[in-house]
């Protein structure tokens, strides 16, 4: 398996969308460089990378690797300093910052090892926040919030506020807040770091639930058990991809399809 772009293309960096690829990204030569007093500090180095639609991939590496920058990156939290960022064939270092907001908006769905949740609002009303901001409100609102609810499992904790939720139950509903947009990728940050082993089994058994259905997921981990859950493990170091690889099929999800080439 190749999962690194070998050779430049030359026409990367305008490739229109192709209605019907099973390509969702595409990194090329991608540096992310920080200015530290007068020192450069190259967070990526030159990555190079593609992700079909449908996959699950899981990044690793240690503190400092460039994991954390690669999933800002790809969250269009950020853009390159240099390099081809694609998503859904648009070069995301070419957009303004309200560009980048709509694509957030349309296209990526993001989970947090803490939850991020607003304490005062009820687990439909957390849900259906984001929807607001696609211009979906009242009941069509409550009854798409409901439908997510009911697909993680929560359908009858829809007033229920997250403080008299369990931890688990609190990262279904940020899951279900993510799904909202019906995003091309669902972006993962140390989903399980807050929860004891079992719940996080749990969270990792929906996450291979919803990779079953076609969803494409990237999930940042430092634990070896839970990277597992996922199709491919890739490892950073030093702002490089040190290593890609597959893993074998997991009990959490089905070999679904829509690797990385």
């Amino acid at each position: 398996m190749s999962t690194m772009t070998q050779q430049s293309d030359t026409e990367a960096p305008s490739i229109p969308h192709a209605e019907g690829t099973d390509l969702v990204i595409r990194l090329e030569q991608v540096w992310k460089t920080y200015q530290m007093g007068d020192q450069d500090v190259n967070a990526l180095a030159g990555v190079d990378l593609t992700i079909k639609r449908g996959s699950f991939w899981a990044i690793s590496g240690s503190s400092g690797s460039g994991k954390s920058t690669m999933l800002n990156l790809l969250g269009c939290l950020d853009r390159p300093t240099k390099g081809t960022y694609l998503l859904e064939g648009r070069n995301i270092a070419d957009t303004s910052d309200d560009e980048l907001s709509d694509i957030r908006l349309k296209h990526l769905g993001f989970v947090f090892q803490n939850f991020h949740l607003i304490p005062q609002l009820t687990v439909q009303e957390n849900i259906a926040l984001p929807l607001f901001y696609q211009g979906i409100i009242g009941a069509d609102a409550s009854e798409q919030a409901a439908k997510l609810a009911t697909r993680v499992g929560l359908g009858d904790r829809l007033e229920h506020r997250p403080t008299e939720l369990s931890g688990g139950q609190q990262q279904r509903v940020a899951i279900a807040r993510a799904l909202s947009n019906n995003p091309s990728v669902l972006l993962a940050d140390e989903p399980t770091g807050n929860l004891d082993t079992a719940t996080g089994n749990s969270i990792m058994e929906l996450l291979g639930e919803l990779h079953a259905q076609g969803k494409t997921i990237i999930m940042v981990t430092h634990e070896p058990d839970i990277a597992a859950h996922a199709d491919y493990e890739l490892v950073m170091r030093d702002g490089n991809i040190e290593s890609i690889s597959e893993n074998p099929p997991h009990p959490s999800r089905s070999d679904h399809g829509g690797h990385g080439s």
